[in-house]
């Protein structure tokens, strides 16, 4: 792994700490994202301002979310996370995966994908 892509990866795992487990998308969009912002999520507009609302009205409806990071990939401009959030104690969770594009050290673009953990499986792996 490259340097930028140890820093990119860096950047984005304590912009997603502290956005989204520390509660704190304010200081997380001013530290962290780049002057413009796009986002992919159809529920979320683009910028730093919905960023911080969207992230806000997600913490008031489950404010005992947490992500626990499975782990990061690094290759160009992109930082893929893939995590398991629990929305509240004793929640299966969803598997998630974000996809960050940054520039110049700032996240500029995001994607992400998430799936319902299943009470149950037809084979004994994880989605972890």
């Amino acid at each position: 792994m490259s340097n930028q892509q140890e820093t990119n990866t860096s950047t984005v795992r304590e912009f997603y700490h502290l956005a989204l487990n520390l509660k704190k998308p304010e200081e997380a969009a001013a530290k962290y994202l780049g002057p413009s912002y796009r986002q992919h999520n159809p529920t979320a507009g683009d910028g730093a301002g919905p960023f911080i609302a969207f992230v806000q009205g997600f913490s008031q409806a489950f404010p005992a979310l947490h992500f626990d990071f499975k782990r990061f990939i690094a290759e160009g401009d992109l930082v893929v996370v893939h995590s398991h959030l629990v929305r509240s104690p004793g929640d299966r969770g969803m598997a998630v995966m974000d996809i960050f594009r940054l520039e110049k050290g700032k996240i500029v673009e995001h994607w992400d994908v998430l799936q319902e953990v299943p009470e149950s499986a037809v084979n004994t792996n994880t989605m972890f």
